[in-house]
């Protein structure tokens, strides 16, 4: 199991010799209903499980039985619960969350420490996007590596946050969290509920706009940089709140298809080492939504104080 986020790329769980590959079969298809029996498609005959050696792991469930069921199946031993997951996203989360609140304070921006601050986040930001593209095409995953990723990216999440609520939008931090909070709780919510079907045209969909929406990043990027201004103009007024309103939304559609992931390695039988993916899958998506929320919000508060 995989969930690259950085990447805009998902692979689900699959086996070679024993060992997670890089496959692009999904351990329940994509878009099979909920309940069918492990591995049934919505486009054709049941698939095999992947993690199977000499027959299915995981109890085969009969068509149209409750979604519950599969969660309730006798865990296996080394295989991977909701428990480790749960477990090791706290983990993940926690380390962002610690580095965030020490470079809060350790790394100032109100004074002449500002420009080591800024710069000491933006080396932070570039070690971090450049752990989760090694964690991303690795074969199997690291604890060590998604743990440094996370503290990195706490560093930058701190500085970033402190400078926004010094000098930009107070308050805009505390909201961001827990507007991150809440869609994290919708997003859930709405899937354990079946509002959400995730489908081969959702997760199309949601790749090709979460790529389309990552040029437009890297445009307006390169337009601030070398055209001067407020590059495309995403960094403020309307075009800047319907542009972060469109990445909580991306954030919450990975939302979905993580949980995906989740619960097709779960009834699958996936090594318990796949937990840690899956956290770094979830930590991914939680930090794009709160960066983004926190544009927005920004945005918001600014205009409000005009």
């Amino acid at each position: 199991m995989k969930s690259s986020n950085p990447v805009f790329a998902r692979r689900g769980f699959a086996r070679d010799g024993g060992h997670a590959t890089r496959g692009s079969r999904q351990p329940q298809a994509v878009g099979a209903p909920v309940g069918s029996p492990a591995g049934a498609s919505a486009y054709g005959p049941h698939t095999v499980n992947p993690y199977a050696e000499d027959g299915p792991r995981v109890p085969r469930l009969s068509k149209g039985a409750p979604p519950q069921d599969r969660s309730q199946a006798a865990p296996i031993d080394g295989a991977m619960t909701i428990d480790d997951v749960v477990a090791r996203s706290a983990l993940t989360l926690g380390t962002v969350a610690l580095t965030a609140v020490l470079s809060w304070v350790l790394l100032p921006v109100h004074d002449a420490g500002t420009g080591r601050s800024y710069g000491i986040a933006a080396g932070a930001s570039l070690v971090a996007f450049a752990l989760s593209l090694v964690q991303s095409f690795r074969r199997e995953p690291s604890p060590a590596l998604i743990l440094a990723y996370a503290a990195f990216e706490g560093v930058f999440l701190g500085v970033i946050s402190h400078a926004t609520s010094q000098y930009v939008a107070p308050g805009a931090v505390v909201q961001a969290v827990l507007g991150t909070l809440t869609v994290f709780a919708g997003v859930l919510i709405a899937y354990r509920l079946r509002w959400i079907r995730i489908t081969h045209r959702f997760h199309g969909f949601v790749l090709a706009s979460a790529t389309g929406f990552l040029l437009l990043m890297v445009v307006d990027l390169c337009a601030s940089a070398f055209g001067g201004g407020g590059g495309l103009g995403f960094g403020s007024g309307a075009l800047g709140i319907l542009f972060g309103a469109v990445g909580i939304l991306l954030g919450a559609c990975f939302l979905a298809l993580d949980f995906r992931q989740v619960e097709d390695g779960i009834a699958y039988g996936a090594p318990r080492k796949e937990s840690w993916l899956a956290a770094f899958g979830l930590t991914v998506t939680l930090v794009w939504i709160y960066l983004e929320a926190l544009r927005v919000l920004s945005i918001l508060i600014q205009q409000n104080d005009d």
